[in-house]
């Protein structure tokens, strides 16, 4: 059973920073690409970024370029998402998904797999 593991969520005030962890089991990010969306209160899932699994090539959300970073650590079976110049409406339940495929094209579709989510605050 494949399993995905967030945590670091918490309450900023805006322009603070956070780090995401996303922990996944069976050696998953040598063979697949993980994403990380968001869902704000009242609104849909948005995909915030991706990175693949053989050449850690990334993506972001026009919404997050240039403040937050993706990255992983295949040894630890872990991905980050570390979030700078974080604004109130960054706020939301924060996800990391195992793409069906190694590659990030179209990242914010071809999910199969998802953690339970957890929460980012961001208020003055």
């Amino acid at each position: 059973q494949v399993q995905l593991v967030e945590s670091g969520g918490g309450s900023v005030q805006p322009g603070g920073s956070l780090r995401l962890s996303c922990v996944v089991s069976e050696h998953s990010l040598e063979y697949y690409a993980i994403g990380w969306f968001r869902q704000a209160p009242g609104k849909g899932r948005e995909g915030v970024s991706c990175i693949s699994a053989r050449d850690s090539k990334t993506d972001y959300a026009d919404s997050v370029k240039g403040r937050f970073t993706v990255s992983k650590d295949n040894a630890k079976n872990t991905v980050y998402l570390q979030m700078n110049s974080l604004k109130p409406e960054d706020t939301g339940v924060y996800f990391c998904a195992r793409k069906w495929s190694y590659r990030c094209l179209n990242y914010t579709d071809g999910y199969n797999y998802w953690g339970q989510g957890t929460q980012v605050t961001v208020s003055s």
